[in-house]
């Protein structure tokens, strides 16, 4: 029994904090997990420069709401959910994720939860669970299942390499260099064939 675990931003939707670090005008935003591999350091300072500037949640879910999946995403999550299980496990947030799921089609998605002041400053967040993408990878073994996993970003590695199958998608040539062990993939049509291919 196969669940194909995808990360979200990068492979599905475009990256959220650059969209609005373009938006904004604040250009360090744009600043990822392909940059930072931290992403507790990386959530820290992005909250810092949100304080700095005045912004909140409202502004971000304005930017949120001109997003559309990436070119071909949908079509290939609904593929992919045609022939097997799959849950995104992404680092981003509900109060993020929630306009982006309706654009694909209400897939499943495990992610985190920000803390939000009454003012609509962001002054915190709560992560589902220590590793998330390991942790949640490993559970779902744990209860009978075989993974796949396909993420862009060093906090994607650990589901990837704990998977029975692994893909990089998009990623970096710094990633695809340092693990040139992992398929690195760079259209849907070509991920859906190794995906497939893993699970016969």
């Amino acid at each position: 029994m196969y669940i194909t675990c995808l990360d979200l931003e990068g492979v599905l939707v475009p990256e959220i904090w650059i969209a609005f670090a373009e938006a904004s005008g604040i250009p360090e935003l744009k600043k990822t997990t392909r940059d930072e591999p931290d992403y507790d350091k990386l959530m820290k300072w992005r909250i810092g420069v949100l304080k700095e500037h005045g912004l909140g949640l409202k502004e971000i879910q304005d930017t949120i709401a001109k997003i559309d999946p990436l070119e071909g995403a949908k079509e290939f999550l609904d593929e992919l959910r045609s022939i097997g299980q799959v849950i995104i496990i992404s680092d981003t947030f509900a109060e993020f994720a929630t306009p982006l799921m309706k654009k694909l089609g209400w897939p499943t998605i495990m992610c985190n939860s920000l803390e939000v002041a009454d003012n609509g400053e962001i002054t915190g967040f709560k992560m589902r669970c220590e590793k998330s993408k390991l942790t949640t990878v490993k559970a779902l073994q744990s209860i009978g299942y075989e993974t796949i996993a396909s993420g862009d970003s060093y906090n994607d590695l650990a589901m990837i390499q704990a998977s029975k199958a692994g893909f990089l998608f998009r990623s970096t040539d710094k990633i695809k260099a340092d693990y040139p062990e992992l398929p690195a993939y760079e259209s849907y049509d070509e991920l859906l064939a190794a995906i497939k291919a893993a699970m016969n």
